[in-house]
């Protein structure tokens, strides 16, 4: 589990194997990541689009732009939290996801990135 706060948001990271299989004759690694966005601040927030950056151990990175969380576009009062789960698949069992969420601040209008902390993927059997 990791965790991090900017400007009163925390993200908390869990991550889990989740198995692998095969497609298109190539093997994958599925992994799944619980996400959690809890409103320390004392303003109501929004999410507004998420940014990743997914870094597999035999590929390039893969970076992924979008609106919302799996749909949802979650507003946080001050003291609320907003948990979710999600996943990726990587052609190796080992790599990492890191990135950002857009925040709007309702009370000053501002917009505003939290920073969600790197966090690794890695089968089981690939730990030494």
């Amino acid at each position: 589990m990791v965790s991090q706060i900017t400007r009163g948001i925390k993200i908390t990271v869990l991550t889990s194997f989740e198995g692998t299989y095969f497609k298109n004759y190539k093997i994958h690694f599925a992994f799944s990541y619980q996400i959690t966005i809890e409103n320390h601040s004392k303003d109501s927030v929004q999410l507004t689009s998420r940014h990743w950056e997914i870094f597999d151990s035999l590929n390039n990175i893969e970076i992924v732009d979008g609106e919302g969380i799996i749909g949802k576009k979650p507003v946080l009062k001050p003291g609320e939290n907003h948990t979710y789960s999600s996943g990726c698949l990587l052609s190796s069992p080992y790599g990492a996801m890191k990135g950002h969420f857009n925040m709007i601040n309702f009370t000053n209008t501002k917009t505003f990135k939290v920073i969600i902390p790197t966090f690794r993927l890695c089968a089981p059997f690939a730990l030494n």
